[in-house]
Order: structure tokens, then sequence, then C-alpha cells
């Protein structure tokens, strides 16, 4: 059966949508993440953040998953008419700061993988630490995928950006550096392994193009809690 004769007969929550766009370099790898953990969790709840718009559940669906979007209400709104919820696509109207989303996850002993594309850049240091200790907390097991600007360019971003925000959907807040990465294990004690994504040795050895490259990280929780002690990396 061909792709197309496959989408004319899928159920009607699951056709793709007609303008389904393939994604960026930067989007690639936030798929690739998805799909490892998949691979270990076919059953697992993929949450969305700050998804807008985005179809990331055509391109990744696996005939397993579920799909939670978690924006903001007058965003929610908006793809709830665009993109109705399915019996495993559902949008949840809450501001990603309001933890409350965490309750909307069913059945997360199954696996849950929260994606967070352009968010935590925008959140303030302790909002970072908050999320993360969150779902380290809520979700045993689970993983979240984040990318960020090194430090430099989140300060060359925030220059640009001016007093009027410039060209960003939102001020750029918090940085992290490729150096800083095992420092963000010291968060919580639940979280057990963070790494980039993608093929960027080679920005550690060109210090200025790595001070300047966006990261994608994925961070790792564990199934029950490590004896090590939480610290305030992340700052």
């Amino acid at each position: 059966m061909t792709e197309s004769e496959r989408t004319e007969t899928a159920a009607p929550d699951e056709r793709r949508p007609g303008a389904l766009r393939e994604p960026g370099a930067r989007g690639r790898r936030f798929d690739a993440a998805v799909r490892g953990y998949l691979a270990r969790y076919p059953g697992a709840t993929v949450v969305a953040l700050g998804e807008g718009l985005g179809t990331g559940f055509w391109r990744l669906d696996n005939g397993l998953l579920n799909w939670l979007t978690v924006l903001a209400p007058e965003t929610a709104a908006v793809r709830r008419i665009l993109l109705p919820d399915g019996p495993r696509r559902r949008t949840v109207a809450r501001a990603v700061t309001d933890h409350r989303w965490l309750d909307a996850v069913q059945e997360p002993e199954r696996g849950v993988v929260v994606t967070a594309p352009g968010v935590l850049m925008r959140l303030s240091p302790s909002a970072v630490r908050a999320l993360l200790a969150a779902c380290a907390e809520r979700f045993p097991g689970g993983a979240l995928v984040f990318d960020a600007l090194p430090r430099t360019a989140t300060a060359l971003a925030r220059r640009a950006a001016g007093p009027g925000g410039g060209r960003w959907p939102g001020p750029v807040r918090w940085g992290l550096d490729r150096a800083e990465l095992p420092r963000v294990a010291g968060v919580h004690p639940g979280i057990v392994a963070v790494r980039e994504v993608g093929p960027a040795g080679w920005l550690r050895r060109m210090p200025v193009l790595g001070a300047l490259t966006p990261l994608v990280c994925e961070v790792r929780f564990a199934a029950a809690r490590s004896p090590r002690r939480a610290s305030s990396a992340v700052s």
C-alpha cells in the first residue's frame, strides 16, 4: 500500500495534515531523540511543550504512542480548531511553567518523553530548574529533549533583540554552554544522564563556532531515585 493509500484509508484523526512540512536540521535531531526513546518504549506518551501548530505526531507516530501538546490557552484554542484532538492526540491549555499539565499525562509508567524546542531558553534559570526537577519526579524512566543557545549566543541574541524584542518570539533568558552539560545532572537526583543529540564533536574542537551554535540535548530520568545529592547547577 502506498503512502497516499494509507492516508486515505486511515481514520480521520490519523490523517496527515495537507501542509505537513519536514523539519530542519535541529528538528531532525529532536525527532531522532524521540524515535530512539520510542524504540525502547513504543507505547510512551510524547509531550510536546510549546508545539504551536507543529505536526510531529504525523512524523513520529508508530501506531501505539500517545501525543500531548501543551500550549498557552489562546494558542491551544487555535490548534484545536485547525488540528482537532483525537483518540491519541490531545491539547492541554496550560503555560509550560504551570506544572499542572503533568497531571494530564496518563499511564506514565508506559514511558514519557518531553520535547521543548525553543522553550527552556525563554525561561528564567529558576524556572528551568523547576521544570527539570518536576519531570524527574513525575516521569521516572522518562526523558526530556530541549535546545539551548550557548551563553555567548544568548548575550548576542539579547543585544540584537533590544528593548522591543526584535524578531525573537520571546526574550532569550537562559543559556547553556556545551562544557556545562554534566552539571545539568546535578539539578535533581533523578537525572542520570545528559547528552547532546547529533554530531557536535567537531564543535568542541572549534571554540568560536561552538560558542555560537545551538545545542539539542537529551536528559534521561532514573527509574528510581539516585542517591546523588541535587545541586543548583543551572544558573
